[in-house]
């Protein structure tokens, strides 16, 4: 038995959407196809989608967001309470294998823990009711101290923060001992509790973290 199969070249196609996906990566193949219909070529819009879902340029590319340049800010002890706070992230996982994310606050003047909360997830929308808490209990200092993580430099967190007049002072991406006084009491957090006992739950981890 003899059957016909089909000899398709799209190698002119892969190249042209391969350039567009460079130029254009964060358009989608509407745009390709318009673009490549202006640039005067002729292949029909069924054939340029089939060949687009064969590249796998459907699916979304994730794209780092770009930080601004951070300075290098004195570590100072300040001379008065509520002057300057420390907030970090530390992460560790329950005996089921769920992750488990603990958000501290400390005065970087009396080095008191003001606020480690557990949390299965901590969006920006969490760190602010934690720093809104705090606002009741013993007001809010000038400026906060953090590293550059995604809850930190969110809009949630930036908005917060100018309407309350606070300050966010970022340290430099890979400069954690800018953030000294709270590195040292996540290292004491992690060695006492964390790593030295198993958690079930969350409610166990809140209980010794408590004490």
């Amino acid at each position: 038995m003899w059957y016909y199969h089909t000899q398709k070249d799209d190698t002119d196609v892969i190249d042209a959407l391969s350039r567009l996906a460079e130029e254009l990566p964060t358009r989608g193949f509407e745009v390709y196809y318009k673009r490549l219909r202006r640039e005067g070529h002729k292949w029909n819009r069924k054939r340029v989608l089939r060949v687009y879902r064969k590249m796998g340029l459907k699916l979304r590319r994730k794209h780092k967001k770009r930080l601004p340049p951070r300075e290098k800010n004195p570590l100072d002890v300040p001379t008065m309470i509520n002057e300057v706070w420390s907030m970090d992230f530390m992460a560790d996982v329950l005996s089921d294998g769920r992750k488990v994310r603990v958000f501290n606050v400390m005065d970087d003047c009396n080095r008191e823990a003001l606020a480690m909360d557990v949390g299965l997830n901590y969006p920006a929308r969490k760190v602010v009711e934690t720093l809104e808490n705090l606002e009741e209990e013993i007001g809010l200092p000038k400026t906060i101290r953090c590293d550059n993580g995604p809850e930190f430099i969110s809009k949630t967190l930036a908005e917060w923060c100018k309407r309350k007049r606070v300050e966010l002072r970022f340290i430099q991406p890979g400069k954690p001992m800018q953030n000294g006084y709270m590195e040292r009491l996540n290292r004491f957090y992690r060695e006492d509790v964390l790593d030295a006992l198993w958690f079930n739950d969350l409610h166990q981890i809140r209980t010794l973290t408590d004490k």
